[in-house]
């Protein structure tokens, strides 16, 4: 199973440990409305952890997927209290499989500003 399987499979199953274990020690979290990188399993579990809570509901949906030699380019819609969300997760994954880097990007405007409301009180709730 490549580490792009064990996204999907992840995302399927919601199972916290498996994303633990998909992640590497020293991955990195680049969000679209936190300005500086989140290094490290810890913050970058916390991070994906609560975006799977606030975007993986069932109008959740891969639409495109773009691979490299290291990664791929996922392009996500949802719709959120009436807000349709499209973004792009980017993820670079190591030779085991483990991801180093997962940056988010997100567009409109709108949904940004309603995903940082979200994603604020979803971490808060966390911590």
């Amino acid at each position: 199973m490549t580490g792009l399987d064990s996204w999907y499979a992840y995302m399927k199953s919601h199972d916290s440990k498996a994303l633990w274990d998909l992640l590497h020690p020293d991955a990195v979290f680049e969000s679209p409305v936190v300005h500086t990188p989140q290094r490290g399993r810890d913050i970058t579990f916390k991070y994906l952890a609560s975006a799977e809570k606030v975007l993986g509901g069932p109008g959740f949906t891969y639409v495109g997927e773009w691979r490299s030699a290291d990664g791929a380019v996922l392009e996500f819609k949802t719709i959120l209290d009436g807000i349709e969300i499209n973004g792009v997760d980017i993820i670079t994954f190591d030779a085991e499989g483990r991801i180093t880097g997962f940056k988010v990007m997100v567009r409109t405007l709108k949904a940004i500003n309603m995903l940082h409301r979200l994603m604020a009180e979803q971490l808060a709730a966390h911590s």
